[in-house]
C-alpha cells in the first residue's frame, strides 16, 4: 500500500505542527523560570568574588551553548519524539534509554513539575496580599493548593492540543522576555555610575571553604538556572521542516536565554555589590525596588509568576513525550503510546505527567527532594552529547546538507569535559546526595528487565512455535 500523502518520512506517528518561533519558546520558555530572579543570590553565597561570579555565569552559558550545538546535530539526525532518550537509545541502546526515561518518571520530572508550580503560586499569592503557607485544604497550604491547580490547568491545555499549548509558551515567553528587558534597560538608565567597584572580599562562612570546590558547586546552580537547553529536542517529532528548525531553535533560543542572563546579572551587580548579594534570596525584587519602589517589588512578583507558569507549560508539553516515546519502544505501558483521536496529543503520557505533578506537590517536603536529584540529568546530558561521536561513525547515514556541530570535536568534548568536573565535584562535595541519585537510576534496571521480557513474551494463548 502507498504511504499516505503526508506521512512522515522519519515514521513519526505525532503530527508536526510547531514552527521554528514554537520551538524557540518552547527552549526560552522551559529555560527561563525563577533561577535567573533568585540563584544569583545562592552562587554569591558559594563564590563572592567579582570575577569568579562572572566566570560561573559566562562558563555557564558557554557550556549550555557547547551542549545546544551538539545536540543540534542530534536532533536532525533523529527528528523524533523522545528528545535526550531517542539521542540515547540510537546511540548506546535501549538500556540506558531506558535509565534516563525512568530518572524522569520517577523523580526528575514530576518533582521539576512541583517545585517549578510552587514557586508560581507563592508568588501568585504574594501579589494579592495572602499568606501563601497557611492552610487551605486539610494539611495542604494556599501554596500546594494553587500549585496542584497549575500543573492540572497546564496538563489539561496540553491534553487538548499542541498548538494550545504552544500559544501560551509563546505568550508566556514574550512576557518573562519582556520583563528581563525592562529590569534590564531600567537598570542601565536609573543606575548609571553605580557600578560597585570589584571586591575580594569574602564572607566569614565561606573562608574555609576550597575555591575550586566552592566554584564547582556553585557550578551547580549555574547550571540549573540554565537547564531546559536541551527541552525542545522532546517535541521534535512535532517541529515543521525539523532539520531546518531544530537546529535553528537550539541554537537560536540558547544563545538568547545567555544573553538575557548575562546582561541581568550586569544590572544586579551594577546595584547590588557582590559582597551584599548572598544575603539577598529574591534578588531581583531587591533590584526592582531600588529602582522603582514598592511598584518595582510587585511587577517582579507578577513577572516571576508569569515565567514559571510558563516554565510549568513548557515542561508539560516536552515531559510527557519521553514517556509516550518509551511506550512506543514497548518498554512501558502500551496505553501511554496512544494519541488522542481528536486532538492529536499523547494524552494518556500527558495525564500521568499532570498525576505525578500534582502527588509532588502535595508532599510538603518534595522540595528536598527535588534539589537532592536535580544533578541526575547530567549523566544523560553527557551520554546525548557523546552521541554525536557515535553518529559521526555512520557518515554513510548523514547527508551533506545536514548541519553539523558547529567546532566539532572541541565543542562537544569541552561539554564533556565539564560535565565529568561537575558530576566529580559533587561527588566529593555532596557524596550522599551524588550516590542517592545513583542508586535511584539502578533501580531501573529490574524494571527495564521485566518490561523487555514482557515485551518479547507472545501474546496470551498463542504459541511461540512458528
Amino acid at each position: 500500500m502507498d504511504a499516505k500523502p503526508d506521512a512522515d518520512p522519519w515514521g513519526e506517528t505525532l503530527p508536526r505542527k510547531l514552527g521554528l518561533a514554537s520551538a524557540v519558546a518552547v527552549l526560552v520558555g522551559s529555560t527561563i523560570g525563577s533561577g535567573i530572579f533568585a540563584s544569583p543570590s545562592e552562587i554569591a553565597r558559594a563564590i563572592d568574588t567579582l570575577p569568579l561570579f562572572a566566570t560561573a555565569w559566562v562558563l555557564g552559558g558557554f557550556v549550555a551553548l557547547c551542549g545546544a550545538l551538539t545536540l543540534a546535530e542530534l536532533a536532525a539526525a533523529y527528528p523524533r519524539t523522545g528528545g535526550l532518550y531517542v539521542f540515547i537509545r540510537e546511540s548506546f541502546g535501549p538500556i540506558p534509554a531506558f535509565l534516563f526515561g525512568w530518572a524522569e518518571l520517577l523523580i526528575l520530572r514530576p518533582a521539576a513539575y512541583g517545585a517549578i508550580a510552587i514557586v508560581s503560586a507563592e508568588y501568585a499569592w504574594k501579589l494579592i496580599g495572602i499568606d501563601g503557607g497557611a492552610p487551605l485544604v486539610g494539611p495542604m497550604s494556599h501554596v500546594q493548593v494553587l500549585a496542584a491547580v497549575f500543573i492540572v490547568i497546564v496538563g489539561l491545555v496540553n491534553y487538548r492540543g499542541v498548538l494550545l499549548g504552544a500559544i501560551i509558551q509563546n505568550a508566556s515567553t514574550v512576557l518573562k522576555v519582556g520583563a528581563l528587558l525592562a529590569i534590564v534597560l531600567l537598570g542601565f538608565v536609573l543606575s548609571a555610575g553605580e557600578v560597585p567597584p570589584p571586591s575580594g572580599a569574602r564572607t566569614e562562612a565561606l573562608a574555609d571553604r576550597n575555591t575550586l570546590s566552592a566554584f564547582g558547586l556553585a557550578m551547580v546552580s549555574v547550571l540549573w538556572a540554565y537547564d531546559g537547553w536541551s527541552d525542545v529536542g522532546f517535541v521534535s517529532g512535532e517541529v515543521k521542516d525539523p532539520q531546518r528548525n531544530l537546529p535553528r531553535a537550539f541554537v537560536a533560543g540558547t544563545a538568547i536565554v545567555v544573553a538575557l542572563y548575562l546582561l541581568a546579572n550586569l544590572v544586579y551587580l551594577r546595584v547590588v555589590p557582590i559582597e551584599q548579594m548572598h544575603g539577598r534570596p529574591l534578588i531581583a525584587a531587591d533590584v526592582a525596588s531600588a529602582l522603582l519602589g514598592p511598584l518595582g517589588a510587585s511587577f517582579v512578583a507578577a513577572a516571576v509568576m508569569i515565567s514559571t507558569f510558563g516554565t510549568l507549560n513548557g515542561s508539560m508539553m516536552t515531559g510527557p513525550r519521553v514517556f509516550f516515546a518509551m511506550a512506543e519502544d514497548g518498554l512501558f505501558f502500551r496505553r501511554l503510546s496512544k494519541i488522542h483521536p481528536v486532538h492529536q496529543t499523547p494524552s494518556a503520557a500527558i495525564a500521568l505527567s499532570m498525576l505525578l505533578g500534582v502527588i509532588f506537590v502535595s508532599v510538603s517536603s518534595f522540595g528536598e527532594l527535588a534539589d537532592q536529584f536535580v544533578i541526575g540529568i547530567w549523566p544523560f546530558y553527557a551520554l546525548s552529547v557523546a552521541a554525536v561521536f557515535v553518529l559521526r561513525k555512520r557518515e554513510g547515514d548523514v547527508r551533506p546538507d545536514r548541519y553539523r556541530t558547529w567546532g566539532y570535536p572541541l565543542v562537544p568534548l569541552v561539554f564533556l569535559a565539564a560535565t565529568l568536573f561537575l558530576l566529580g565535584n559533587y561527588m566529593i562535595g555532596e557524596p550522599l546526595k551524588f550516590f542517592g541519585n545513583l542508586a535511584v537510576i539502578a533501580t531501573g534496571l529490574p524494571v527495564y528487565w521485566f518490561w523487555s521480557r514482557r515485551k518479547q513474551a507472545p501474546p496470551a494463548g498463542h504459541s511461540s512455535e512458528g
